[in-house]
């Protein structure tokens, strides 16, 4: 059984560009703006890129490590 997903930008890795995260969580403004439009690309617990499928009613994102991440929103 999957772990449950901690919040995109706490988990060690960013989600849009797939860095690690800094303990000063800085570098990543441009990030978080884009994120406001745009779903995850990678998995921010583990940093590997995701399979994203968009549709008309939101969005999925899969880490082939973690599983299935959905559309908070």
């Amino acid at each position: 059984m999957s772990e449950p997903e901690q919040p995109a930008m706490a988990a060690g890795y960013c989600d849009h560009c797939g860095r690690q995260l800094t303990a000063e969580g800085g570098g990543h403004d441009g990030c978080r703006a884009a994120r406001k439009l745009e779903p995850p690309r990678y998995c921010a617990r583990c940093g590997r890129r995701t399979v994203v499928k968009v549709t008309p009613d939101g969005w999925s994102s899969h880490c082939t490590r973690h599983g299935l991440v959905g559309d908070p929103g």
